[in-house]
């Protein structure tokens, strides 16, 4: 399974898709899109969309995972957030491709294990999960890649068709609980 996760960013959206088996991911790209400073807010809304469509094409995810807006003190920047990640769910859907969505504490308590953990924390934790050599460069890459990463432990296991599944109790507490075949 192939999962493009998407750090959404008014000045530099980050990029990363994993490829999966289950149990070992593999990076297969990562990056960030930036575009001049001097560049008008429509055109680096522009440039974030026809890249993040050249990339969703050059990868081809099965699925496309993507940082949710937080609570933001400026409303100026959380509005220019919301039209980054709009566009960003806009490459996704023209691309045919289904679209999740994580808060930041989801995406920490997945990759982490704790939700209120820091952004190096995460980044260490991508860089072991992948079987990196250091932390993906710029930070915005390795946020990318950890939401991609959520998505792929939010998903149940893979069951093999056929596959013979163990009997289960039907306790409901540790009190009623009594070995399966008793």
């Amino acid at each position: 399974m192939r999962v493009f996760g998407i750090d959404p960013g008014s000045a530099r959206t980050g990029y990363g898709c994993v490829e999966t088996d289950g149990s070992r991911h593999r990076i297969v790209i990562c990056g960030a899109i930036s575009s001049p400073a001097l560049a008008s807010f429509p055109d680096k809304l522009h440039q974030i969309h026809s890249q993040l469509t050249l990339l969703l094409e050059q990868c081809q995810p099965q699925s496309v995972a993507i940082e949710t807006l937080f609570h933001s003190i400026n409303v100026r920047s959380a509005l220019k957030l919301g039209h980054a990640r709009g566009v960003a769910m806009l490459a996704a859907v023209e691309a045919g491709v289904p679209v999740f969505e994580y808060t930041p504490a989801e995406i920490k308590r997945a990759v982490v294990g704790y939700g209120r953990a820091d952004k190096p924390q995460v980044q260490h934790m991508v860089k072991l999960l992948l079987g990196l050599a250091a932390v993906p460069s710029p930070h915005d890459a390795a946020d990318a890649l950890a939401v991609a990463i959520c998505h792929v432990h939010a998903q149940p296991p893979a069951r093999a068709v056929g596959a013979v599944q163990p009997a289960r109790s039907k306790a409901t507490t540790w009190r009623t609980y009594r070995p399966a075949g008793r």
